[in-house]
């Protein structure tokens, strides 16, 4: 092997994907486009991504006619949630044991068994006869959703050069995104057809089947299968991602990072990642990231839009379809901005941008929503509100869409980061339950134009937490990234040590 890059003063400079190392060796970057391997295992992790969306945006129009063959959903705002929720509570149990299992078995076997989950699930829910299988039904599709929100990033992630991390990993956002746009679509293609709402929710398990067979032919992680000592394995995965050069050079640092892991790996436990300052630091940021994303409205937005447009003035259901519809495609439009700013601008930066905007359109939809409210007779306070929801999704999906997930990607060591990021995938899916669970009851209790207003007082404690404690992950190497964990935990303990040394003295 050779070792031209070792001749470095720092391993900072040393390290293959750093800056450093980088500025040293430009031909050895790799571009987005470059490498049609990269971009085949991304779109092919990245239909969990798919799911996700699907599921989304499946269920808001589906909704619609599901009211309408069950009387008692017709009758109960309660029902209504549960329906929409109970997809958020397998999604709760999914994440919190996908990190497991993607830690015990491997981010291949993760997706197979999610995807096969999901399948299951979408039968059930087209076949049922009742509100009840239905919720079932949505459980089921709920778990195999949780456990590929924490596969696929950190599957993008570990298959991927540093460089481009960041947008490739925003790449499964992007599927999420064109999840939902699909189904709306579908939502409106099946509007005239009977079954309507067994259609809809039907067809997801097509892309579950689809991913099943191409990850049959796909590879695991190759940091993965380091950790696991099966080395063979992991260098013909690395040979299809770099250039010999720099393949020389990956599988040296990963060889030897390895063998640090291995001895100082033990089994990680759940209270484990409260014990290290390091961890800890990472998790509440990786964690208020997710919490964020969902308690600034995403999912009420995605679940409840032909719902909220119909409460602005707009009852057709076909109508209330082809605007989601809309919403749904700027949506998609915007992860694409996001894909190739979040690499550009840097994480940090696109999320403070995206909240600001965020801010100023919630405003505008709740004084729509309110004005619409008192004086539903005047179809502009309606179109105010439409607008405002428009440009919630201009300025969200590029940002806080994507930020959340590379960053929860990236800020973990790798013998944390199946179980974090299991963890902070729950917190998101726990949140998501919360919102989509209470919004109908809040909007009845407070009106709509009031439930928009929460949610802009919510996004401005948002950007002062991203302000404060979210770093700049932009171009790190994974252990580049560990070190301002050090840095920050050594800090706090070196403020301590300061004001004992003050309280002695005195």
């Amino acid at each position: 092997m050779a070792h031209t890059s070792r001749n470095t003063n720092t391993m900072e400079e040393a390290t293959p994907g750093s800056s450093g190392y980088l500025e040293m060796y430009p031909e050895r970057k790799v571009s987005y486009f470059k490498n049609p391997y990269i971009l085949g295992v991304t779109a092919a992790a990245g239909i969990g991504g798919l799911l996700f969306g699907y599921d989304t945006g499946v269920i808001s129009g589906a909704l619609l006619y599901i009211k309408d063959d069950f009387e008692a959903v017709k009758r109960s705002s309660f029902l209504q949630e549960t329906i929409v929720s109970m997809a958020l509570v397998g999604a709760i149990i999914g994440a919190a044991t996908g990190g497991w299992i993607n830690d015990v078995f491997g981010r291949k076997m993760a997706t197979l068994s999610a995807d096969v989950v999901f399948a299951l699930g979408s039968i059930v829910m087209a076949a049922a006869p009742d509100a009840y299988v239905l919720i079932f039904g949505r459980l089921l599709v709920g778990l195999g959703v949780g456990v590929a929100s924490v596969t696929a990033p950190v599957y993008i992630a570990e298959s991927s050069p540093s460089e481009i991390r960041g947008s490739l990993v925003s790449t499964n956002v992007l599927m999420i995104t064109g999840g939902q746009f699909l189904s709306y679509l579908i939502n409106l293609g099946f509007t005239e057809v009977p079954g309507t709402w067994r259609w809809m929710l039907g067809v997801a398990g097509v892309p579950a089947a689809i991913q099943f067979c191409v990850m049959l032919f796909l590879p695991e992680s190759p940091r993965w299968l380091f950790l696991k000592n099966r080395k063979e394995e992991a260098i013909s995965v690395l040979s299809n991602i770099y250039d010999y050069d720099r393949l020389e050079d990956e599988v040296d640092y990963l060889t030897a990072l390895s063998e640090q892991e291995r001895q100082t790996r033990k089994n990680i436990r759940y209270m484990d990642v409260f014990r290290s300052k390091e961890i800890r630091a990472a998790f509440f940021v990786g964690a208020g990231l997710q919490a964020f994303q969902q308690f600034t409205g995403i999912s009420i937005v995605m679940y409840y839009s032909p719902t909220i447009i119909q409460m602005a003035g707009f009852n057709s259901n076909q109508l209330a379809l082809i605007l989601s519809l809309i919403v749904a495609a700027m949506n998609a439009a915007g992860t694409i901005l996001g894909i190739y700013l979040i690499d550009h601008a840097g994480r940090r930066k696109l999320a403070l941008t995206s909240l600001s905007g965020a801010i100023l359109a919630l405003a505008i939809l709740s004084a729509g929503s309110y004005l619409q409210t008192s004086d539903s007779s005047n179809r502009i306070y309606g179109w105010i509100a439409i607008i405002g929801l428009a440009l919630y999704i201009i300025f969200f999906a590029p940002g806080m869409g994507p930020v959340p997930w590379t960053v929860n990607s990236e800020i973990y060591p790798e013998e944390y980061r199946g179980i974090c990021g299991g963890m902070s995938a729950t917190v998101n899916w726990i949140c998501s339950v919360i919102m989509s669970q209470s919004f109908l009851s809040i909007s009845d209790a407070v009106g709509l134009g009031g439930s928009f207003l929460i949610l802009g007082i919510i996004a401005v404690v948002a950007f002062l937490f991203v302000l404060l404690f979210v770093p700049e992950t932009k171009g790190l190497t994974f252990e580049e990234v560990a070190q301002i964990w050090k840095r920050r935990a050594w800090g706090e303990d070196q403020n301590t040590q300061s004001l004992l040394e003050q309280g002695n003295q005195s």
